[in-house]
């Protein structure tokens, strides 16, 4: 694998504060500016949406790479994240996100392996290491 990566991303403006979002082979999805910002759409992903997503997937995403590495025994895995706007001299950006994975195992014995891999994928996200904006973490590690 190269390690030169390269993603592409086409936006088309279809009406009032909306547009098309597509990249070659995956699906095109509705964006717009959010409900909260005047002109804005509620029910359509806002690039704010995107940007806090996009640090919450890479987690997931580099969880799973170490979990398999590590060969943690986990049964599920699901999070939510929280961006927060904040304001500066230079105007408003994303001041931080907050993800909160939560990771099911079945036996007691891994929780430590496993908040090590969530620490590890949290240190490892290329998308959070490339972002300004503060990322943390609030893992929560479930026994069943």
């Amino acid at each position: 694998m190269s390690d030169n990566h390269s993603y592409t991303t086409n936006i088309e403006w279809t009406r009032n504060r909306k547009g098309a979002l597509s990249s070659p082979g995956l699906p095109t999805m509705e964006v717009a500016t959010p409900p909260n910002f005047p002109g804005g759409h509620p029910g359509i992903w806002s690039p704010e949406h995107l940007f806090v997503a996009a640090a919450e997937v890479c987690l997931m995403t580099t969880f799973l790479a170490i979990a398999e590495k590590s060969k943690l025994d986990f049964l599920a895995y699901r999070s939510s994240a929280t961006g927060t706007l904040g304001k500066l001299d230079r105007g408003m950006f994303v001041e931080k996100i907050v993800i909160r994975p939560n990771v099911v195992i079945s036996d007691e014995n891994q929780r430590e392996k496993a908040i090590t891999v969530l620490e590890k994928a949290k240190k490892h996200c290329l998308i959070s290491k490339s972002m300004v904006t503060e990322v943390t973490m609030e893992p929560e590690v479930v026994v069943r």
